[in-house]
């Protein structure tokens, strides 16, 4: 813990990336491992592009429980502690969540790379509502439909869909600039997210991992904080007021 502290100190550009563990403990059910979403629905048939065009009502069962369990969460004190490092350089975090909880703690820039249920989007004509506005209805069991009466979804990257071009090049740009990068709750498994801190790394930044256990990444982390991101980081960032 007191080298992280250092190299934090010592850092002036830091970026962090955050996976489903960080969501995990504000009561998010992740997608991957034996309670994950995969375990209960078939993601081909419920959250594939070619799954929504067949079949909008299946994918919305899906899309209705995530928007009923993110709209309900709140962010942990790690996330509020994110926000604090921010006075520390701390410039950006990119996520591979969609649940908008950094944004609901504070956070400045947040780069989605797996989209946002924040957001409605439609297919059809490319119409966007913000999914606040309707949310009501979607968990009374209704299906949004657009003005040109397609069916709309949340703005979540699908099995089959690319991810946006802009944020993952945003992402890309960040971690080839940064001093540090900060990999939480994340398996490092999924591409192109895991890549990132590699790529931060070849560029001369250093790798911190915060996990509750060890991942592909680890062997290749300068510091590895094992425990709940809700608890290190906030004792990450109070240690370093103390600097």
């Amino acid at each position: 813990m007191k080298s992280a502290v250092e190299e934090l100190r010592r850092a002036d550009h830091i970026v962090v990336l955050t996976g489903a563990g960080m969501s995990v403990e504000s009561g998010i059910a992740p997608f991957r491992g034996e309670d994950g979403l995969w375990s209960e629905f078939d993601p081909q048939e419920m959250a594939s592009v070619t799954g929504f065009s067949k079949h909008p009502e299946r994918c919305w069962q899906l899309f209705r429980l995530q928007i009923e369990e993110c709209f309900g969460a709140k962010p942990h004190e790690g996330y509020e502690a994110l926000v604090e490092m921010e006075d520390h350089g701390l410039e950006a975090v990119i996520t591979q969540n969609v649940d908008g909880l950094h944004q609901k703690a504070g956070s400045k820039k947040v780069l989605e790379l797996h989209g946002t249920l924040n957001e409605l989007v439609c297919d059809s004509c490319g119409n966007r509502k913000d999914t606040e506005e309707m949310v009501g209805e979607i968990l009374d069991g209704e299906i949004p439909y657009c003005e040109c009466e397609a069916v709309m979804r949340p703005d979540v990257v699908l099995f089959g869909e690319p991810l946006p071009q802009n944020t993952l090049n945003e992402a890309w740009s960040a971690v080839e600039d940064t001093s540090l990068i900060i990999s939480i709750g994340t398996s490092s498994v999924v591409q192109p997210a895991a890549s990132l801190p590699l790529t931060a790394k070849r560029s001369g930044s250093t790798i911190m991992e915060v996990n509750v256990e060890p991942t592909q990444l680890t062997p290749r982390a300068d510091h590895f904080l094992e425990g709940k991101a809700g608890e290190i980081l906030p004792e990450l960032v109070e240690r370093l007021k103390d600097f």
